[in-house]
């Protein structure tokens, strides 16, 4: 492969449980989660070009330019460090948009980490989360690069070790908007905070989401693809990742994969399904300091 072309894998995540513990005065919710990579993931092409610009290859029907998470990530990037080069952005989607998996926000710190390497600019991983941060509060720990405990409003990231597990990932194609998730009166903003080592001591246990009372009640179909895997799933304990609607649940290592690979044929129309494994590291881990 050419020195001024990188062909990147960019993961989505689930979120393992999610707790709103207060609210900010500016407005933002402030949570505990911890974040779990995945394989499911989106192909991020950047091609160094002469040309001071940035191109957009394929761009996303109904999405403008100044919408675009990989346009926009560049242009930061780009006017942070006075770079007159630029770069021609291919994106393959395979995440599905609106499914509350932060396919956006991987794709935005896999341009971010990508375009660091691309036009050798050498800003640390500290830098870009920051940077990072300006775009969307999951896009410094996807530049974190690890599965992680994560609190305040998204940008406080301790790095964590998971055991390998698969986990079965329904969208019900329904999308549901972050904001009417946070804006909704009948969300829990209270709820007690749990720390780490009460985390590791049972990870794969029932823990709760805060925001899946008010999906359920928002969006029927996050219902209907909990109960889907539940009968699925024997003895499983579903449950939605993040603000929705995709729903997940851990599998266990018996599970008759399968047997749940030819179910997942019969989805409802539109839905989307997957067994997919969680990852340790996001594959461009590797091309980013933590100097």
């Amino acid at each position: 492969m050419s020195k001024d072309i990188l062909v990147l894998r960019s993961p989505a995540k689930l979120n393992l449980f999610l707790h709103i513990i207060g609210r900010r005065p500016d407005g933002y919710h402030l949570l505990q989660s911890v974040f779990q990579l995945i394989d499911w993931c989106d192909t991020v092409t950047l091609k160094a070009i002469l040309e001071n610009e940035v191109r957009r290859v394929n761009p996303i029907p109904g999405v403008p330019p100044e919408q675009d998470l990989v346009v926009r990530a560049a242009k930061l990037l780009k006017e942070f460090c006075q770079f007159d080069g630029g770069v021609e952005i291919e994106l393959q989607k395979e995440i599905p948009m609106g499914a509350g998996l932060g396919g956006g926000s991987s794709d935005a710190a896999t341009t971010l980490i990508g375009l660091n390497r691309l036009w050798n600019l050498q800003l640390d991983k500290a830098t870009l989360a920051k940077l990072g941060l300006q775009l969307g509060a999951d896009v410094p720990f996807f530049i974190h690069g690890q599965n992680a405990f994560v609190e305040g409003i998204g940008e406080k990231i301790q790095g964590l070790e998971l055991e390998n597990r698969d986990f079965l990932v329904i969208f019900p194609k329904q999308g549901i908007t972050t904001s009417s998730i946070f804006q909704d009166p009948g969300l829990t903003r209270d709820h007690a905070q749990i720390t780490i080592d009460g985390f590791l001591a049972s990870p794969w246990s029932d823990l709760s989401n805060d925001c899946q009372a008010v999906a359920v009640r928002i969006c029927p179909e996050v219902k209907q693809a909990l109960d889907w895997i539940s009968q699925a799933v024997s003895g499983s304990e579903p449950r939605m990742s993040g603000s929705g609607s995709s729903v997940f649940a851990v599998l266990d290592p018996k599970t008759n994969t399968a047997k749940l690979e030819n179910l997942l044929q019969n989805l409802p129309k539109g839905w989307v399904g997957r067994i997919v494994r969680g990852l340790n590291k996001n594959p461009a881990y590797n091309l980013i300091s933590s100097d």
